[in-house]
């Protein structure tokens, strides 16, 4: 899997960036301004709550297996659950 463009990015509106933190951040308003910044907060969110899923309820935290395929073996597995998990609420939508 390889990851998106930086011009992927731009054309669909969104601005990749690190967390703005409270205090001294390194972001300043010229980056969290823009719409982009917002979708892309949004996005994250999205995207983060499938993995802290499969870390607490799909027991992905500290996985027992070793080796690339063998994690990934029970990777998948989790993430459909987690989409088998999401789907009542998607249809209902």
């Amino acid at each position: 899997m390889t990851l998106p463009s930086l011009a992927n990015l731009r054309q669909a509106c969104v601005t990749p960036h690190v967390a703005q933190k409270s205090r001294r951040s390194a972001i300043d308003g010229r980056t969290t301004r823009h719409k982009g910044y917002d979708l892309s907060l949004k996005h994250r969110k999205r995207i983060e709550e499938a993995f802290g899923w499969a870390k607490t309820v799909g027991h992905m935290a500290q996985t027992v297996y070793r080796g690339v395929e063998r994690v990934r073996s029970r990777f998948i597995p989790t993430m459909a659950a987690n989409n088998l998990a999401r789907l009542p609420r998607l249809l209902a939508a």
